[in-house]
């Protein structure tokens, strides 16, 4: 090696993109990864006592933010103190990257965070600029089609360098993730302070006027705008062939949430990457009753894993995938969360433990099949 060694993580379980060093090191300087090798170390260097090292996790759907902003009902916390609380327990989750997830319209009645993006989007620019941030933050915008102002709301972030993903969703009663009306209903009666149905009966009478009115004229503004900025597009929930007909229309790269087994085989065939939610390997299943992660696992078709709303899952996922699909080795399951999804949003510099990368790197000990971030390095620098 040429390059300087500010650090050396020995006796370690070193995760590349496709293989495992069982007994290895990994060198870091000024950084970025300088090296990585098997057996004795080249040198002083610090222990790991047999911990994995493996690339710090990408995110790219995360909507948690908005959980420590609104804690309760009506309550709103000071927002760079949420974003603060929020970054640091993604950064002990092994997230070192990250895609803040803004809910792009306004909706009365519906949910206290909505219509709040201008203000999350700022307080994050305020903590990075203040240097309170543990892991690297950038933003996806998740673009409710059908809302009356969606357009001009996004015409109002997406020129931000930080923006790195908008997503097109349409949560329209009876259709995508909640085509049984019902467990859309559950939904909001569960959501803090719940609504009863007379509200949601109010509600879903918008939704439906609302997607006659403006679904069609906002999705093609959208669409255009992303390829504008050179953005790359998300599809949300696909069902239906002609959902991933419009997916291809559209040019999107990521499909998020597939609800069905067609139209995440459409979706594959098309070469578009599929996420799906870490929580749903976790548990075992989709909580709206969908497709389930570890099924398209099983067939080839899970590329990227997201935290969605528990941070802590996304690790845990990326982990237990080997024992639930043997086809899939540890390698194979890590770039689910490191390299596939840094490729999918232009992150080509992380995601992986490789000569001249990034050195977002953590520490994992696992005990009882749960894992422990027990450090965390961005850019070289101990962050947690």
């Amino acid at each position: 090696m040429t390059a300087k060694q500010d650090t050396i993580i020995g006796n370690a379980r070193v995760v590349l993109a496709d293989r495992v060093i069982e007994q290895g090191w990994v060198a870091i300087a000024d950084g970025k990864i300088a090296g990585y090798g098997e057996g004795k170390v080249p040198g002083a260097s610090e222990d790991a006592g047999g911990d994995l090292i493996m690339p710090g996790l990408i995110e790219l759907h995360t909507d948690h933010l908005e959980m420590h902003y609104v804690p309760r009902p009506k309550v709103f916390w000071d927002p760079v103190a949420a974003v603060i609380s929020y970054d640091g327990q993604l950064a002990t989750s092994g997230i070192t990257t990250v895609l803040d997830s803004l809910r792009v319209w306004r909706e009365d009645g519906a949910e206290d965070v909505d219509g709040r993006a201008g203000v999350l989007s700022a307080a994050i620019s305020t903590a990075r600029e203040e240097n309170l941030l543990r892991a690297d933050h950038f933003l996806h915008l998740r673009c409710e089609i059908p809302m009356p102002t969606v357009v001009a709301e996004a015409k109002e972030l997406v020129g931000r360098p930080d923006v790195r993903l908008m997503s097109l969703m349409d949560h329209t009663p009876g259709q995508r993730q909640f085509r049984d009306e019902v467990k859309l209903r559950d939904y909001y009666r569960g959501k803090g302070g719940g609504m009863t149905d007379d509200e949601l009966d109010v509600l879903f009478a918008r939704r439906f006027d609302y997607q006659k009115q403006y679904a069609a004229t906002n999705m093609r503004e959208i669409v255009a705008l992303a390829h504008e900025h050179k953005i790359p597009l998300a599809s949300h929930d696909d069902t239906t062939e002609e959902n991933v007909v419009d997916a291809v229309r559209d040019r999107v790269a990521v499909a998020e949430f597939p609800t069905t087994i067609e139209a995440a085989r459409g979706l594959h065939a098309a070469g578009i990457d599929i996420l799906m939610g870490a929580p749903n390997v976790v548990r075992g299943g989709s909580h709206s009753g969908n497709i389930a992660a570890v099924d398209l696992a099983r067939e080839g078709l899970l590329d990227i894993l997201s935290s969605d709303y528990i941070p802590s899952s996304l690790l845990m996922a990326a982990l237990q995938l080997p024992r639930q699909v043997p086809a899939i080795d540890l390698a194979s399951a890590i770039r689910t969360v490191t390299k596939t999804p840094a490729e999918a949003v232009g992150l080509a510099d992380r995601g992986e433990i490789a000569a001249g990368r990034r050195a977002d790197l953590i520490r994992v000990h696992v005990a009882r099949d749960l894992p422990v971030v027990r450090s965390v390095w961005r850019e070289g620098r101990r962050v947690a």
